[in-house]
This record gives structure tokens, sequence and C-alpha cells, in this order.
């Protein structure tokens, strides 16, 4: 059974049961944000779903538990997003 460790897990059976459904499909896009964002050199969440046509809010998780993990980082720019609010710019770690 998933633990407090795994990745969107909150507590409670039915998160459980949630969060060992989708720890495939999360991973999968994990990788593939990563890939994105190596192959662009650094790009905001909302580029990166539209590179993936993906939704944002299946790629917003996995960047923010990719810069958990230390995988990525904020570089400290900021370009607009879709709603043309300023947003970070992930890249890989240097």
């Amino acid at each position: 059974m998933p633990s407090a460790e795994n990745i969107g897990f909150k507590g409670g059976i039915t998160s459980a049961e949630a969060a060992e459904k989708t720890a495939p499909i999360a991973e999968n896009y994990r990788a593939r944000v990563l890939s994105e964002i190596t192959k662009t050199g650094g790009s905001t969440a909302d580029e990166i779903a539209a590179a993936l046509r993906a939704s944002i809010l299946t790629v917003r998780p996995r960047v923010s538990e990719l810069h958990k993990a230390g995988r990525i980082r904020d570089t400290g720019a900021r370009r607009a997003n879709s709603s043309g609010h300023r947003a970070v710019v992930w890249g890989l770690l240097a």
C-alpha cells in the first residue's frame, strides 16, 4: 500500500488507492516534463503543457514534484503564461 512518502498520497484509503492507481501515469508525465525541459533549456509549466498537448492540471503537479525532488530549478527568469501572469521558467540543475 502507498505510504506518506508516495507522491500524491494524502492519507486515507481513497487517497491511497488513487495514488497507487495513478503512480505509473504520474511517473510517465514526470519523465516527459523533464525531457521537455532538457530539450528547450527552460520552460514554464504552460509551455510544457502546450508542447506535450497535456492539461496544465496534469503538468503543474509534475513540475512541483520534480522541483521538490531536486531534479529541476527555478532559473530566475519569468515569462507570461496563458493568463498573462509571469510564470517561473524551470530549468535543469546546473
